[in-house]
């Protein structure tokens, strides 16, 4: 939300989201309400980000260890979208091998982001 200020108001995010309540935005932020699972969708659309990524950060929120790790069990790691694009040219500048994590090759990829 904080890098949307300046394109769209907490309440523009609320009503684009679905949320009848306009001030859901500002409870959410606060902790006050927790995310309602359903609402996910709608959200991370209003919020331009990875609805896997939220689904996560929902259910830690709402204390749902057990349905997170049922998730997780069922699904295996979920990834985001950008997580899924780094994966596939990681596949194809390998030619579709399946290279193992050197300790240079995790220098290098620490590298780009300066570590």
């Amino acid at each position: 939300m904080l890098e949307l200020k300046t394109v769209k108001s907490q309440r523009d995010i609320a009503v684009e989201a679905g949320f009848a309540n306009p001030n859901m935005m500002s409870l959410l932020k606060s902790g006050r309400t927790k995310m309602p699972l359903d609402r996910v969708p709608a959200l991370a659309k209003a919020l331009d980000c990875d609805a896997r990524r939220l689904f996560l950060l929902a259910l830690q929120q709402g204390g749902n260890e057990t349905t997170l790790s049922a998730v997780e069990e069922i699904f295996g790691t979920v990834v985001t979208r950008n997580e899924l694009d780094w994966i596939e040219e990681i596949r194809d500048a390998s030619g579709n091998g399946d290279p193992r994590l050197t300790a240079r090759s995790r220098t290098a990829l620490r590298g780009i982001f300066g570590k």
